[in-house]
């Protein structure tokens, strides 16, 4: 049958991403302790393309990803970039995973025990002989403002709000990304808030966490400050860049801060 994708093309314009999204697959997680943790990811999976071909093959994008059904890891994401260059025959590859990862987290006062989802992303990509690996994790959080509790007597407004941590790992001594734990970001994070978001939470629940966001205000200048001076004495740790969003409770709009930091 002729392949249309491969005839040539004149426009002289190169395509620096084209594949599929969207893709719903499962995936394993690895856990700090050996463990591993089924979900459901959803999938974006990209190569480039040169100015002088007319098309990608983009049913080889599924063919690859069947291949490794089963072995979607961290650890078995260079494979993949690999074989969709292979397949695919270009130079660049990307793929984007985005997943629910779940802790059972237990609440302050009760000891009550529940699931807490955290959204999480894997980053991969390979170009030439260059790759390259991050890690995101967004963490609800609580915040109590500074400024409410000083201007008040008895009282300050709080919000709930999310940091989101992109992490780009050190090369250990065979040049592979170390690996830094979502379980350690996720606690790097509610540190850094004036109280963590529990799933589940009795009375005597809620009346601890009130008083620890009260007895810790910050801003979001503060929680990226916060995050950020740990990150920064992590040798694992070669990028990272901090986002920390509020969903105001008093205001018609949210505030946010970022922070990028790159190792010297």
């Amino acid at each position: 049958m002729i392949d249309v994708q491969n005839s040539p093309d004149d426009r002289n314009v190169p395509i620096d991403r084209v594949g599929v999204s969207g893709l719903s697959y499962p995936i394993v997680v690895l856990e700090p302790d050996g463990g591993r943790q089924n979900t459901i990811a959803q999938l974006s999976l990209s190569v480039s393309l040169p100015a002088d071909r007319k098309g990608t093959h983009m049913s080889r994008f599924i063919e690859v990803i069947d291949g490794h059904r089963g072995e979607i890891t961290m650890r078995t994401i260079p494979s993949i970039l690999a074989d969709l260059r292979e397949r695919l025959s270009t130079d660049r590859a990307r793929i984007e995973v985005k997943f629910p990862y779940f802790l059972e987290r237990t609440a302050p006062a009760s000891g009550k025990k529940a699931l807490m989802n955290y959204e999480c992303q894997f980053h991969g990509e390979v170009h030439g002989s260059e790759d390259d690996f991050v890690v995101t994790v967004a963490v609800p959080v609580n915040s109590l403002c500074p400024c409410s509790k000083a201007l008040s007597d008895h009282n300050a407004h709080n919000q709930r709000g999310t940091i989101t941590i992109d992490v780009r790992s050190a090369r250990d001594e065979e040049g592979k990304p170390q690996i830094v734990w979502i379980e350690e970001l996720i606690a790097i994070a509610e540190k850094s808030a004036s109280a963590p978001v529990y799933p589940l939470l009795k009375r005597d629940d809620e009346k601890h966490v009130t008083h620890e966001m009260y007895a810790n205000p910050v801003f979001v200048e503060d929680m990226v400050r916060n995050v950020a001076v740990k990150l920064r004495e992590d040798p694992r740790i070669a990028w990272f860049r901090v986002h920390a969003e509020n969903q105001e409770s008093i205001h018609n709009h949210n505030a946010f801060a970022e922070v990028e930091w790159q190792a010297p």
